[in-house]
C-alpha cells in the first residue's frame, strides 16, 4: 500500500495525462521508496522496464537491456553493439507498441548504466531529442539512488538534454507521522515513544521501517538489524554512501568530521579536517551532501551567507557513529544494554534535536504561525568574559518575533529548575545584546512529555511536544 507521497503521486499522473511527451527524473537517496511509488502509481503496466546493473561494465550493460527489450516482446535479430543501437531498438518497440495512450518507458538505476566510455548519456539524449520528443505519446521516467548523478547530469545538463526534464521529483524520506501510518500498514504495535526511538536511529526511510519484527520490542528490533551478525543494516552506512556517489570517499570524509562536531563546521573547518583542500570539489561535496538531505546549512542569525555552518543532520548516520562503528566487531544484544546509560541519554538528547530540525513545519504548526514568512537559523556566542551559549534552533518571523527554541528530550516530563532557568536566561539575554533587535524573543521548549510545573516554567512562551511533530 502505498503511503503519503500524494503531491509526487499527483505529479507523475499529470505527466501521464499530459497532451505531450514528458521526461521526468525521479531521485532520492537509497530505500526511500522511488521504484516502489512509480510501479505503485503504474501497476507496473510500463511499455518497457530495465533496472541499471551496480558496478557492471559496459557489455553486461547492454546484455541486460537486450533481456529487457525481449521480455517487452521486440524479437531482436542480433544485440545492440551500443547504447545508440540499443535505444534504437526501443524506439522500434514503443513505436510498435499498440497501447492507447501514454506509452511508459521506466529506467530505473540510470546512473549504473552510464559505465566509463560507454556514450551513455549521448545517446539518451539521441533518443529523446530525436524521437521521444517529437512525439505526443511517450513517458520517459528515469530514477536512481546516485542522487548527485541525475541533478549533475540529467536535471542540470548542459548538453543535449539541457532544459530536456519536464518534472523532477525528489523522494524526501518521510515524517515521523508518515512513518506512523507506514508501522500501522505493518501491524507493528508501537507506542509514539517507540516511534520516535526509532525514527532518531533510522529516520524516515520506508525501506528501514520493513525491516522490523512485530513480536520484538523496539530495543530488540534495533540489536537484530544493527549489531546481530548478519543483520540487514550492520553493513547499511558503507552501502548508503556508495550508492548515491560513484567516488564516496570524500563524502564519507566530510560526514565523519561533521559527526564530531554537534553545532556543526565552517568550510573551511571541514576542508582542515577531512583534508580536502580542492575548493572548487569541496563545494560540491557539500552541495551534493545538503541535497540528500544528510547536512544542512544554516547561517548564524544576523551573520552574512558566506559565513555558513554545515552540520550533520541524517539520523541513521549519527547513530552509526555515535554507537555502530565502535560496535562493528561485537554481538548481542548491546542496545537493550545500553538503555538507560549515560552514553545513551547524551545521544537521545543530539538526536531528539536532529528530528525536530527535520520537522519545522510542524513546529511552525504548533506555534500557531504557518501563515508567517519566517526564516530559520541558529546562534552561537563563544565564552568571554561572560558564559557562552548556544542555541540550535532560532525561527525569525516577519510579524516582530523571534522564537528561540530550547529542545530537551527526556522520557518524563521536562522540569525547569534554577540552573536550568539561569542557562535559558542567559540564552536570550546574549542572543537579544548581540542582536540589538527590536523583536522579541519568545522562548519555546520543545520537549518529549511537556514541561512539569515550576516556580520557573513561566518563563516560557509556548511550547512543543513531541506528539506535535506527529501532525501532517
Amino acid at each position: 500500500m502505498l503511503i503519503a507521497r500524494d503531491i509526487e503521486k499527483r505529479r507523475l499522473q499529470d505527466a501521464y495525462n499530459s497532451e505531450k511527451s514528458e521526461f521526468v527524473a525521479v531521485y532520492g537517496r537509497r530505500r526511500v521508496g522511488k521504484t516502489f511509488l512509480i510501479k505503485e502509481v503504474f501497476n507496473s503496466k510500463f511499455t518497457f522496464l530495465h533496472t541499471g546493473i551496480a558496478d557492471a561494465p559496459t557489455e553486461v550493460q547492454l546484455n541486460n537491456f537486450s533481456s529487457s527489450l525481449t521480455k517487452a516482446g521486440l524479437t531482436l535479430k542480433e544485440k545492440p553493439r551500443n547504447w545508440f543501437e540499443a535505444l534504437d531498438s526501443l524506439s522500434i518497440l514503443i513505436k510498435a507498441s499498440r497501447k492507447k495512450g501514454k506509452k511508459v518507458v521506466f529506467l530505473d538505476e540510470l546512473p549504473w548504466m552510464d559505465t566509463h566510455r560507454s556514450r551513455f548519456l549521448a545517446a539518451l539524449e539521441h533518443f529523446w531529442n530525436g524521437f521521444a520528443a517529437l512525439r505526443d505519446d511517450v513517458l520517459l521516467i528515469v530514477c536512481g539512488s546516485a542522487t548527485s548523478w541525475i541533478i549533475n547530469n540529467v536535471v542540470n545538463n548542459h548538453g543535449g538534454l539541457h532544459n530536456r526534464v519536464t518534472h523532477q521529483i525528489y523522494l524526501r524520506p518521510f515524517t515521523l507521522g508518515e512513518c506512523e501510518r507506514l508501522a500501522a500498514s505493518y501491524n507493528l504495535r508501537m507506542s509514539r515513544r517507540d516511534i520516535l526511538m526509532n525514527y532518531m536511529i533510522m529516520g524516515g526511510i520506508p525501506y528501514y521501517w520493513s525491516l522490523l519484527q512485530k513480536d520484538l520490542s523496539q530495543p530488540q528490533n534495533i540489536d537484530s538489524l544493527c549489531f546481530t551478525r548478519g543483520g540487514e543494516m550492520t553493513d547499511e552506512f558503507n552501502k548508503l554512501y556508495s550508492s548515491l556517489f560513484k567516488h564516496p570517499e570524500p563524502y564519507v570524509a566530510i560526514i565523519t568530521a561533521l559527526a564530531t562536531k554537534k553545532c556543526g563546521m565552517s568550510r573551511d573547518e571541514i576542508a582542515e579536517a577531512a583534508k580536502l583542500n580542492d575548493g572548487g570539489k569541496l563545494t560540491k561535496y557539500l552541495d551534493e551532501l545538503e541535497q540528500c538531505d544528510f547536512i544542512r546549512r544554516y547561517t548564524m542569525i544576523g551573520k552574512a551567507k558566506k559565513g555558513s555552518i554545515f552540520q550533520l543532520i541524517d539520523s541513521f548516520t549519527l547513530f552509526y557513529f555515535r554507537f555502530m562503528k565502535s560496535h562493528s566487531m561485537t554481538t548481542g544484544p548491546i542496545w537493550v544494554k545500553l538503555q538507560g546509560k549515560p552514553k545513551f541519554n547524551s545521544w537521545t538528547g543530539i538526536a531528539f534535536e536532529r528530528v525536530c530540525l527535520i520537522h519545522i513545519d510542524q513546529i511552525r504548526k504548533r506555534l500557531g504561525i504557518s501563515g508567517v514568512i519566517t526564516t530559520v537559523h541558529s546562534w552561537q556566542k563563544k565564552e568571554d568574559e561572560t558564559p557562552g551559549a548556544q542555541i540550535d534552533l532560532l525561527i525569525d518571523r516577519e510579524d516582530g518575533v523571534i522564537t528561540l527554541c530550547e529542545m530537551k528530550y527526556q522520557t518524563g516530563k521536562f522540569a525547569i529548575h534554577k540552573k536550568d532557568s539561569l542557562s535559558l536566561q542567559n540564552k536570550v539575554d546574549a542572543l537579544a545584546n548581540s542582536l540589538k533587535t527590536k523583536k522579541a524573543i519568545h522562548l519555546t521548549m520543545i520537549t518529549g512529555y511537556g514541561l512539569a510545573p515550576t516556580e520557573y516554567s513561566s518563563m516560557v512562551q509556548s511550547e512543543v511536544v513531541a506528539d506535535n511533530l506527529f501532525d501532517d
